[in-house]
């Protein structure tokens, strides 16, 4: 059997896995939900060991190199072994009272500077557990499990922890004591961090050589699994909502990351509503039994902030936004679609708000993510996007692993003909 990589997606709901061979196809892929939630890292990790056990043996024993990726801003505290503090701090909270704290690290602004931001949590982290712990985010923590060594970090994931891309450096203040001490070692997302601990090849049943390649953040993971062409943008519709594309040159606003990945600047932005607001009021079931009784083509006439609390990030950062969910009509196929609708109107403003920093507006978006699925949604986007609309069925586990399969390829010697 040819050489094989695993991509690892730590989403907000749960984990997922895709196995590709040297040729990008899937040999392999299956999820499984958190049982305590994403708040929870020992629910990360046995997520990842129940599906690894999943891999068909053979298949588990060609594997030569895996990359995970994580929700960009998920934080916890630990200690040098890896030991958790506490549970971690999710991306989607907001950590207020620290303003002066972040303006005195961070003079310049920044993806950082925000109460929604990394360093806000980390602020709150070591105000719980002191000035000693470790900070590391989800994906980078997952990475130290495999490699029994937690002093990395890949630079996508910690933008909003204040990494500064362009320089390629931690801001001044941040790398003086006792911040040198809590932030990891930066490496850029594709690198190899190391080979896989004895320990948790044989607990997993990995071959003893596997290399750990730096991830990437899940939405970027998401944007590399649809493979996207240079008028295209991605939008993923998961548990919020995030808007992304490739840009010539890295552009900056409240509430953007631009990310550096494959040689390529990748920009957007995430906003804390998504699907998840759906299923405070709906089932699964029940969505797709009410999305089916809307005509797509009329107007609701509501007007929703579909939040799922107050607070948000992208396309305005502004930690004291409120929900706006009422008046909620007697209907509950017609509060759906104005629930839609809202969404859609979140997604165009951030669509502007990118075109007006400076990105090329997209002739075409390329949705990703559970809410892709729902074709009543699309065409309510559609309309309001004023843009076509596909569905790509790939899945971020399987973006992340291009990242591997792309290392595995640089590795392999070459070979010239005599």
């Amino acid at each position: 059997m040819t050489s094989l990589v695993l991509g690892i997606d730590l989403g907000t709901s749960g984990v997922r896995i895709a196995v590709l061979d040297q040729g990008h196809s899937i040999q392999h892929s299956d999820s499984i939900p958190y049982k305590l939630g994403l708040h929870r890292p020992d629910d990360w990790t046995r997520a990842c060991s129940t599906l690894i056990a999943g891999i068909p043996a053979e298949q588990r024993s060609n594997i030569r190199a895996l990359a995970v990726d994580g929700t960009s801003g998920t934080l916890l505290a630990c200690d040098l072994e890896g030991r958790v503090q506490g549970e971690a701090l999710l991306y989607s909270e907001v950590y207020q009272g620290f303003e002066q704290q972040l303006h005195q690290l961070l003079p310049e602004g920044g993806p950082a500077s925000s109460s929604s931001g990394s360093l806000a949590r980390a602020l709150q982290l070591t105000k719980l557990y002191g000035p000693t712990t470790l900070l590391r985010h989800q994906a980078d923590w997952i990475n130290g499990w495999f490699l029994g060594d937690w002093s990395w970090g890949e630079e996508g994931n910690n933008l909003r922890l204040g990494w500064n891309l362009e320089r390629e450096c931690w801001p001044a203040l941040l790398t003086q004591a006792p911040w040198k001490k809590r932030l990891p070692v930066i490496r850029a997302s594709g690198d190899q961090l190391g080979q896989i601990s004895k320990r948790r090849a044989k607990e997993l049943g990995l071959p003893s050589d596997v290399q750990i390649i730096a991830g990437t953040t899940d939405a970027n993971a998401a944007v590399l699994a649809t493979d996207p062409g240079d008028d295209d943008g991605v939008t993923v519709l998961g548990t919020t909502l995030v808007m992304k594309r490739f840009t010539t040159v890295p552009i900056s606003g409240p509430g953007i990351t631009s990310h550096r990945v494959g040689g390529r600047w990748l920009c957007g932005g995430s906003s804390n509503a998504g699907a998840g607001v759906l299923r405070q009021f709906f089932s699964d079931e029940l969505l797709t039994e009410l999305s089916r009784q809307i005509n797509p083509d009329t107007n609701s006439g509501l007007a929703f902030r579909p939040l799922p609390r107050p607070g948000e990030r992208f396309p305005v950062d502004d930690p004291s936004l409120m929900p706006i969910l009422e008046p909620r009509p007697v209907s509950d196929a017609l509060f759906l679609q104005g629930l839609l609708e809202g969404l859609a109107d979140i997604e165009a403003q951030g669509w502007h708000t990118l075109t007006a920093l400076g990105a090329k507006p997209p002739k075409r978006l390329i949705s990703i993510g559970g809410g892709a699925r729902n074709p009543q949604w699309r065409r309510i986007r559609e309309r309001r996007l004023g843009v076509p609309v596909i569905t790509s069925q790939q899945q971020p586990a399987a973006g992340v692993a291009r990242l591997a399969l792309a290392w595995l390829d640089a590795s392999r010697p070459s070979t010239q003909q005599g």
